[in-house]
């Protein structure tokens, strides 16, 4: 279990009544039941960092911002990622891609897939999200779990859950299998660089 791969899931908005957490909590309960990774929250709201004004690009020189560092040590610390993302004016939130911003080497070859939410499913904001984290070096996958304004309108008004709509179980069961398979093999090969390396 301890050599299981760790797959963060970076909640990337930080608005007080965000709808974020409703997909958050039945996306991990859904994740813990599995023993072929470990998964864990990553909540923006717990790295507040400023706008990015280093005195150059994490590709060349480690941010100053104490915060940024330990948000770059976390994502150093896993082997892959599902953003949980909100769409902004047909792009992701700005915090999230602040956060990005700080960081380079720490996402590098590793995999990526995306649960959103908002207009059109917010897919619009995953497409911006794909681009950004394609100069970072991460493989951004096909399979990802979309919630439309049906959904987000029947748990906000009608009182309904995430639970309500068991199609979205099937798909984030295809997201994480793929998920997993890609963290446990470009982490394999990632190792056997380093080992070649040493």
């Amino acid at each position: 279990m301890l050599d299981t791969p760790r797959i963060g899931v970076i909640v990337g908005t930080t608005r007080e009544n965000r709808f974020a957490d409703a997909p958050l909590d039945w996306l991990m309960a859904i994740a813990r039941k599995r023993t072929d990774a470990r998964f864990e929250t990553v909540d923006l709201r717990d790295y507040p960092m400023p706008f990015f004004e280093e005195q150059g690009s994490p590709f060349y020189v480690p941010p100053a911002n104490e915060v940024a560092k330990a948000w770059g040590e976390k994502i150093a610390s896993l082997d892959g990622y599902i953003f949980i993302t909100a769409e902004y004016n047909h792009s992701i939130s700005g915090v999230l891609k602040n956060a990005l911003d700080y960081v380079y080497a720490e996402f590098n070859r590793k995999p990526a897939t995306f649960l959103s939410y908002g207009g059109a499913g917010g897919t619009r904001a995953v497409e911006h999200l794909r681009h950004i984290l394609a100069e970072l070096q991460v493989a951004s996958l096909k399979w990802n779990v979309t919630v439309g304004m049906t959904e987000m309108l029947g748990i906000m008004r009608e009182g309904k859950t995430m639970a309500d709509y068991p199609y979205l179980v099937e798909s984030a069961d295809k997201m994480l299998d793929d998920l997993v398979w890609w963290t446990a093999t470009l982490r394999d090969g990632r190792q056997g660089q380093a080992r070649i390396a040493a």
